[in-house]
């Protein structure tokens, strides 16, 4: 586990966190503009010193009742802010040496060779500094880019250089402060998947910094959402998305992600059946994935509608038998919001004050969740 436990005092604000994460997969913090998130992360990274304590396993970063605070050149992580930051009179592979530079710098040599066995599962039988580079190089795909210099570049393959020189430096631990925060939509729609196929492919925890729903709902696996310097709540994903008392501003992006596998491809109509489970069975696009291959799927609360029968004469394809586990106010003051339970499954569904009522929607309700199959094709 990364232990943390934090607390900074500033004028008007006060950061005051006692968190346990998991050292593996993708911790994203989450909240709105000045909840703390990148004053969080700095002080992770010995930026900001704040009082308490830091450890990443058995590898203590910070204690101060011990006077021991490693100081952020010492300690064995990578960084990547929303600017790539590169060396603009050096070329994209001498960056990255940059970078392969830094993990000399580690305090400890026993953690500097795990971490450079944790750079990703591709390179951990690597033999050397430079196998491994080019298995980063690889994954992110900038090969084609090694002699250039960072103003030739786009953003998006900035950011990507900017990640394999942080990769580079052999981290325990890789920071990310809202990466794609610079980047325009198609930019950012270049570089999301480089970082699907690092959380599928990296053998290290990475903490990720966003205010953008949709980013933490593709990449995260666990869930810490801040408010005014502190932890509001924090779990796994899809639980605490599921979750109907947290005063979250999410708007139309409420609604959960759900894990599940493709069960079967129509070919004919260019639909594949994704299975979370053996009750809750949804029809999406065919994304030419395999059978047994793992996919994760995000359902918004907006596309989920309420009946108390199954409606055979309908264009909705996706209808599924669920229990109403609570109702709450939504942010809007027409509107509701529903957790239902399909199976293991959660689902969110917002309706109208009315409709909620003229339906009966109370929890131990049962009714039939009905989402749209285009819903789930974006």
């Amino acid at each position: 586990m990364i232990e943390v436990r934090l607390r900074l005092v500033r004028p008007g604000f006060t950061l005051d966190v006692d968190l346990a994460l998991p050292a593996c997969g993708v911790t994203a913090l989450f909240g709105a503009s000045g909840c703390g998130k990148t004053t969080l992360l700095r002080a992770l990274a010995g930026l900001e010193h704040a009082q308490g304590r830091v450890a990443m396993g058995n590898t203590l970063w910070q204690d101060d009742a011990a006077r021991i605070f490693v100081p952020t050149h010492r300690r064995a992580l990578g960084y990547v802010i929303q600017e790539a930051a590169l060396f603009p009179h050096l070329d994209v592979r001498r960056n990255i040496d940059y970078g392969r530079r830094r993990a000399g710098c580690k305090a400890d040599p026993a953690a500097r060779g795990a971490a450079a066995q944790a750079v990703s599962l591709a390179v951990r039988s690597a033999a050397d500094d430079a196998a491994a580079d080019a298995a980063v190089i690889e994954l992110l795909d900038i090969g084609a880019l090694l002699a250039r210099k960072p103003h030739t570049l786009s953003g998006g393959e900035r950011q990507r250089v900017a990640i394999a020189r942080a990769l580079a430096a052999r981290p325990q631990l890789l920071l990310m402060d809202e990466p794609l925060a610079a980047l325009d939509a198609a930019r950012k729609a270049e570089i999301l998947p480089y970082l699907e196929r690092l959380h599928a492919e990296l053998a290290l925890p990475v903490i990720y910094v966003s205010h953008a729903l949709d980013e933490v709902a593709r990449l995260a696996d666990h869930l810490v959402l801040l408010q005014h310097g502190r932890v509001l709540a924090q779990g796994g994903l899809a639980d605490v998305l599921a979750r109907l008392d947290l005063p979250l501003p999410l708007g139309q992006e409420a609604g959960v992600v759900l894990q599940g596998v493709v069960a079967e491809r129509d070919a004919a109509w260019q639909l594949a059946r994704l299975d979370v489970d053996t009750h809750c069975r949804l029809w999406a696009r065919d994304l030419g994935l395999p059978l047994g291959h793992a996919v994760r799927l995000r359902v918004l609360a907006r596309d989920v509608s309420l009946s108390h029968s199954a409606q055979p004469c309908s264009s909705i394809g996706n209808q599924l038998q669920a229990v109403v586990e609570a109702v709450a106010d939504d942010e809007h003051p027409a509107l509701t919001l529903v957790r239902l339970r399909v199976g293991s499954a959660p689902l969110l569904a917002r309706l109208t004050r009315r409709s909620a009522h003229q339906l009966a929607i109370v929890p131990g309700a049962v009714v039939w969740a009905q989402v749209k199959t285009v819903a789930l094709m974006e």
